[in-house]
């Protein structure tokens, strides 16, 4: 047996706490004390006054007296013996019940102590939970709360003026590359590291005075009036402010950084949100007990906010899946309809995540499940909206993109076999058949926004223009040339390509909408650019093309995304894709003195491209030569065998 007992152990054999009386009398008792005499009588007149002998007259028995206070003397009163023997019986009385409290205390922690002692020797391969310390400076959050700002997660940028994002064309690469390999971060810019756990969400930012009330319920005004048709109007009519601080404290913190992303008044209010935002996505992954509006907190990250999108999205389904949405389509048709509405919620999620896996070369991860198969079934619900016929055309047209990528794969490097020549072709006829059956079914619907036939037609080109750029891969040299039978499905392509950029070009409506389309739609852009460019400057005697025609058309583009960013916020993933497209667009002609007068406006407009200049001799043997100034952009061909991302950590994208 050792020879010293640990504190506990000795309590427990031996020495027991003295019962401490609870009443100050019988303290007094207990150490031989007499009773205190009874207070005959208080002395209530001061000094001064009892001097003189005369009555003093004190307002509400506190000093000065009248007297005192006339003549400017000093008023106190004694305190007699009888008054000092009530204060010491007051003062033990009190100091009994702290000690009693104190043994009773120390009494549970000590039971407590020793019930995890058994439990530890019950189960010796249980792991231990390991608390998290909390910042100096931050008040202790209440009992399975994180207090606000518990962990240290990287600004949502760089200062302004220093560039996050950059447009990218890998020489090395042929024009069939991953989509969101055109939008790489510059090199410096560090990676969103995974935060450590914690387990809820505690003040949302009115309550920390990131925003102030006014300021709150003005960026969801925005956010509801600009922004939220994009994700099929999510949020429902009765969602009021306070309703939303109630309900979700991540749903009301992405719609404060999303909306002051897109506010030209509270812009200065982004870093801080995001800041905000990121402490509750990073509280709420070990969150048990999740709401339907948590998971819309992250998929309005995800669609808006370009370095987190991929972990918001991984986020979002599997909550989704967490409580159990995905299985909501039974009792939907059935018109139950809160699955009704948990429905939607996950036909959002499946949308979310294929935009941010499929354009960059990751297999999505929300499956064909029931709800996805029965998703046009989905409208004969007796809750159906208007909006429900934008959703369900969104989540079939990934469905086939979907397939696209399971047939395909996303090696770009591996040319596409003769034999899967077919199935492009069915593929291709699914996208036409798409289109014309969702643009039918929208004029159905009056009350659907005016411009989500344009969304339709941008979306079946962004479809097209992946599915056929296909007929690339494996062409990483000016000299390859197309596999057999593939011509057509390349010229498909540049056709797809050229129609985006003219739609952009053309559509003023469409152009005012680029403010606040969801991240995928600037990627794809970006993406049509550049597969264009290196068309035109690489494989122009592959593929039949006009160089000049392109390059005036990329022109034009360069010019709309110019004056379209000229008042975003300086955050915003296209502002970063202007600046990269007019680079690339400066490197392709300064080679050439005479094209250079494209980029100054006197050419010929790329809407009428059949007016555009003809390249003079020796222009393309430029172009398709010396391409040294590309060496020094990053390649950010995810999955590509130059990339050299040999892991989930390097990859330019944060997971």
């Amino acid at each position: 047996m050792p020879d010293e007992l640990d504190e506990d152990e000795r309590m427990d054999d031996g020495d027991m706490p003295l019962a401490i009386p609870v009443d100050g009398y019988a303290l007094r008792e207990s150490f031989g004390d007499r009773k205190p005499p009874d207070i005959s009588r208080k002395i209530t007149a001061c000094v001064a006054c009892r001097k003189q002998k005369i009555k003093c007259h004190m307002r509400d028995g506190q000093i000065p007296c009248l007297r005192c206070k006339k003549r400017n003397l000093s008023c106190t009163v004694n305190r007699s013996l009888q008054m000092l023997l009530e204060e010491d019986a007051t003062w033990k009385n009190s100091i009994t019940r702290k000690v009693h409290d104190l043994e009773t205390a120390l009494a549970d922690l000590r039971d407590e102590k020793r019930r995890g002692r058994e439990s530890n020797q019950t189960s010796p391969h249980r792991a231990s939970a390991t608390p998290v310390s909390l910042p100096s400076g931050n008040p202790p959050a209440s009992d399975g709360e994180v207090a606000p700002g518990s962990f240290n997660l990287p600004a949502p940028g760089h200062s302004a003026g220093h560039q996050a994002w950059e447009v990218v064309m890998d020489p090395e690469s042929g024009p069939a590359t991953i989509p969101a390999s055109c939008v790489g971060p510059v090199a410096a810019v560090p990676s969103v590291a995974r935060p450590p756990g914690a387990t809820r969400v505690g003040l949302d930012l009115v309550d920390q005075g990131v925003v102030s009330y006014a300021q709150a319920q003005t960026l969801l005004d925005l956010y509801r009036e600009r922004l939220d048709h994009f994700l099929f109007n999510m949020l429902g009519p009765e969602d009021s402010l306070d309703q939303i601080r109630f309900s979700s404290s991540l749903l009301l913190a992405a719609i404060c950084t999303v909306g002051s992303l897109h506010s030209r008044e509270l812009g200065g209010l982004y870093e801080k949100c995001y800041k905000g935002y990121l402490d509750r996505c990073a509280a709420q992954t070990f969150l048990k007990e999740n709401k339907p509006d948590d998971i819309k907190g992250f998929c309005i990250g995800a669609f808006w906010l370009s370095e987190v999108s991929w972990s918001l999205s991984a986020s979002a389904l599997r909550l989704s899946t967490q409580l159990q949405l995905h299985r909501s389509i039974s009792k939907a048709l059935l018109g139950d309809l809160q699955s009704y509405h948990d429905t939607r919620l996950y036909y959002l999620v499946y949308i979310c995540d294929h935009h941010f896996s499929i354009a960059y070369g990751r297999p999505p991860m929300a499956r064909e499940c029931d709800s996805i198969q029965a998703a046009s079934d989905f409208l004969k619900t007796p809750h159906i909206r208007d909006d429900d016929v934008r959703l369900v055309s969104q989540v079939n047209n990934w469905r086939i993109s979907s397939s696209i990528f399971e047939t395909f794969g996303s090696d770009v490097d591996r040319p596409i076999l003769p034999e899967l020549l077919p199935k492009i072709r069915r593929f291709n006829i699914s996208l036409e058949t798409w289109r014309a059956d969702w643009t039918e079914d929208l004029e159905q619907f009056p009350h659907v926004h005016g411009h989500s036939k344009t969304i339709v037609e941008l979306q079946f080109y962004f479809s097209k223009l992946y599915l056929c750029s296909l007929a690339f891969r494996g062409m990483n040299k000016a000299s390859d040339s197309l596999p057999p039978g593939m011509n057509e499905v390349a010229n498909t392509a540049i056709e797809a390509a050229t129609s985006i950029l003219r739609m952009l070009i053309m559509d003023s409506e469409l152009q005012s909408l680029l403010y606040g389309l969801p991240l995928y739609f600037d990627t794809m852009i970006a993406f049509a650019i550049v597969f264009l460019l290196k068309v035109a400057t690489r494989f122009s005697r592959t593929v039949r093309t006009s160089d000049a025609e392109i390059l005036a058309l990329v022109r034009d583009m360069t010019e709309v995304l110019h004056r379209t960013v000229e008042t975003m916020h300086r955050q915003h993933l296209l502002r970063f894709i202007a600046e990269g497209v007019d680079k690339l667009l400066q490197k392709c002609y300064e080679k050439d003195p005479q094209p250079t007068s494209l980029l100054q406006g006197d050419g010929t407009s790329a809407v009428g491209l059949s007016s555009a200049p003809t390249p003079q001799a020796g222009y393309s043997d430029v172009l398709d030569g010396d391409f040294s100034w590309l060496e020094n952009i990053c390649n950010f061909d995810l999955l590509s065998s130059q990339n050299g991302y040999q892991s989930s950590e390097s990859w330019p994208f944060t997971l």
